[in-house]
């Protein structure tokens, strides 16, 4: 089971932190495919659950998926297959059960050094898009997380309404990224503004104690995001780090529904490269994605 630990905040008040955080994300990349099915479960309520509440008061089960399948349940989950990704990122995200599978009550997103289409190494990237859309409550995500030089996982969401509202205007919610390189360190990153021009973010960083004598890829820990009317407040194994309203981030996308995106990248801008010291395949493990709302 995941322990407690007390947070240690880093934020964002100087130069030099806000460009350590801007490389993280969907920066620079425009909306994802356009899918077809109607989204179920979540709809498109801004009233319900606006009030905010204490993250133990966010009880009622609305959806989630536990991986205890042998198979990604594709009535709930995309695979996003692709070539080239963005922020100079060196993988290919395929379909292949190599790449994602579920086994052991797991998701396991597996990154592989291999020639595959032109680049150098495979990975996973899967969506809710068009399936579940999530709104004010909690979303909890269970995970342990790979280290290494160069590698990028990631538990974020973006905007539903991307295709018609493209980033970052749509918003874009990182509510973990690990840079394989430090491995003690969450990084929690917004992106918002009108436009590409207008690209604009802010976040902070939670560090585990020093103390602990260990880092994100020792065991699982619980990454949460709570979103009520004007507020996100961010989580790890309950304890809360960060929290923002309009008052920090203008103009404000994130009293609208968005979709959860679950990927592990191979290098780029957020990490760098891989170097000799990193070995693969590097796995993502994912227990569970729940989201809960207040009765």
């Amino acid at each position: 089971m995941p322990y407690l630990v007390t947070p240690t905040l880093l934020r964002s008040l100087s130069a030099g932190i806000a460009l350590l955080l801007s490389s993280g994300g969907c920066t620079q990349e425009p909306p994802g495919p356009v899918i077809a099915d109607t989204p179920t479960g979540g709809g498109t309520s801004t009233t319900v659950n606006a009030d905010p509440r204490d993250f133990a008061q966010y009880t009622e089960l609305k959806w989630s998926d536990d991986f205890d399948g042998s198979s990604l349940d594709q009535s709930k989950w995309v695979y996003e297959v692709k070539d080239v990704w963005y922020n100079n990122e060196l993988q290919a995200t395929t379909n292949r059960r190599d790449n994602v599978t579920v086994t052991g009550g797991n998701l396991n997103i597996n990154a592989i050094k291999e020639s595959y289409n032109g680049r150098s190494y495979t990975s996973g990237r899967i969506i809710t898009k068009g399936k579940q859309d999530f709104n004010f409550g909690r979303v909890d995500v269970r995970a342990k997380l790979p280290k290494g030089k160069g590698i990028w996982p990631a538990i974020w969401m973006l905007g539903s309404n991307d295709s018609t509202t493209p980033w970052p205007a749509c918003g874009e919610i990182d509510i973990m990224e690990l840079r394989g390189s430090s491995p003690t360190v969450n990084n929690s990153t917004v992106h918002y503004g009108t436009s590409n021009a207008d690209h604009k973010y802010k976040g902070t960083q939670y560090t585990l104690p020093a103390n602990a004598s260990a880092d994100f890829s020792s065991d699982y820990h619980v990454f949460s995001l709570v979103r009520s009317l004007n507020q996100m407040r961010f989580y790890v194994d309950g304890n809360l780090y960060y929290t923002l309203t309009p008052n920090d981030v203008s103009p404000y996308p994130f009293n609208n529904p968005f979709y959860a995106i679950l990927n592990l990248a191979v290098g780029g801008d957020f990490d760098g490269n891989p170097d000799a010291s990193t070995t693969f395949p590097q796995t993502m493990l994912v227990d569970y994605v729940r989201y809960y709302q207040y009765k």
